[in-house]
């Protein structure tokens, strides 16, 4: 294999770096834009290391490989959507609206539908296979939040009354679903509808929660129980 001698390495780097700012200067949503983000891609770092490319571009940068069917959908500066990212409009979806410098990695589903709405403010990442499902109630997700891979949130719940294909009954909710800023969710987290999760509140990996967290609250568990607060040293309870 040929290897590059060092003066030849930096004019190599230079040309990756201009190739990737030229046209990044020409991304975007449209189908032009697309096209250049896919040009720009061909010599980017992929994954996290793609965050440097949200700031060559007023609107951050929106892998080529994300899947995007909302016609209602809001972004801030600077976020980044990551490959096979799908952002879905179902019928009577409400808005999508994604804050400042807001990550959302790959293979993260997001759906709304039946008047459902979702608010991702600034600074919050959401990171690989998370499924965000904001059907009948909203969903707000607040400021630097974080969730781990494979989290799921859900602001509704089927009916399954007897005697009738619980495919066919309405969809139900107890209210929408609300995580205060810095909160932080672990690996595969599951949130249900009309749930408040409380400002820096920690929910251990694997918990499902189904009634309010408060604020700097550490919560484990299914269902989620608070075990200390983030104030108080010591072991669990």
């Amino acid at each position: 294999m040929y290897k590059y001698s060092r003066k030849e390495s930096r004019i190599v780097h230079a040309f990756k770096v201009r190739w990737v700012r030229f046209w990044m200067r020409y991304a975007g949503l449209s189908s032009s834009g697309r096209f250049a983000t896919r040009l720009a891609t061909w010599f980017a770092l992929p994954h996290k290391a793609s965050k440097y490319l949200t700031y060559m571009n007023p609107l951050g940068y929106v892998a080529p490989t994300a899947s995007i069917y909302h016609s209602d959908l809001r972004l801030g500066a600077n976020i980044l959507i990551g490959d096979s990212v799908v952002i879905y409009q179902a019928e009577n979806g409400g808005p999508v609206e994604i804050g400042d410098q807001v990550h959302i990695l790959k293979d993260t589903i997001i759906e709304t539908g039946f008047g459902g709405s979702l608010t991702i403010a600034s600074g919050a990442t959401i990171n690989p296979r998370c499924q965000i499902n904001a059907y009948v109630a909203p969903i707000k997700i607040g400021c630097g939040v974080q969730l781990a891979p494979n989290c799921a949130l859900y602001s509704y719940d089927h009916g399954f009354a007897s005697g009738e294909s619980i495919r066919a009954q309405p969809l139900r909710t107890r209210g929408g679903i609300t995580i205060g800023d810095d909160a932080w969710l672990g690996v595969g987290v599951i949130v249900l509808s009309g749930v408040h999760i409380g400002k820096g509140a920690v929910v251990g990996a694997g918990s499902v929660v189904t009634q309010d967290i408060p604020d700097e609250a550490i919560a484990v568990g299914n269902p989620a129980r608070v075990v200390r607060m983030r104030s108080n040293k010591g072991v669990f309870k």
